[in-house]
């Protein structure tokens, strides 16, 4: 389905037609509960908080005041949300910064994942994924699967935008530390 720019439906939606919001809840749904899904790490309240979302973002939708995209002010919102919700539960996340990160050769990993076919990169790949904790992978997430900015990104986390790349360089190094462990104990 091909959809109109965000502005187009939330001018329809503050002249009156409601009904247009369903296409932004569309248009947006897979990313807000991703990204509720991995903070809350719960199917249930993820579902629960991602309808709260965009029940808090059609209310507000008069406070919206254009100088950011729409996506990036509705995420922000969901991760909000989220946060808010495991805060209620009393979760406890760990900071990244606690992680003891190895420097790890990216041309090492490059090199063994150009060894392998396809169809195992992508295994290993996937696997590696998993092994990341929840908000790393919100993080990766938001920037190659959502393709926002880092200014996107710190529009929506609340961190800035240095600790966002910073954030994901550690992260990327994670995974590559982590690829490489695979295809080690797969060689071996």
């Amino acid at each position: 389905m091909r959809f109109q720019d965000d502005i187009y439906y939330i001018e329809k939606v503050l002249n009156g037609e409601s009904a247009a919001y369903a296409f932004l809840v569309e248009k947006h749904k897979n990313l807000v509960f991703s990204i509720v899904l991995k903070v809350l790490n719960s199917r249930e309240d993820a579902e629960e908080i991602a309808q709260d979302v965009f029940l808090k973002a059609y209310q507000s939708l008069g406070t919206f005041e254009k100088k950011s995209k729409f996506s990036t002010w509705l995420y922000r919102i969901a991760y909000n949300a989220a946060i808010s919700k495991t805060r209620k539960k009393k979760v406890e996340f760990v900071s990244m910064d606690e992680h003891t990160i190895l420097n790890y050769s990216t041309d090492e990993v490059t090199g063994n994942m150009h060894e392998l076919d396809p169809e195992d990169r992508q295994k290993v790949l996937a696997r590696a994924l998993l092994s990341l904790p929840e908000e790393d992978n919100l993080l990766l997430t938001l920037f190659y699967k959502a393709e926002n900015s880092i200014e996107d990104i710190s529009g929506i986390t609340g961190l800035s935008e240095s600790n966002v790349k910073v954030k994901l360089h550690r992260i990327r190094k994670k995974l590559y530390e982590e690829m490489n462990s695979m295809m080690t104990k797969t060689n071996n």
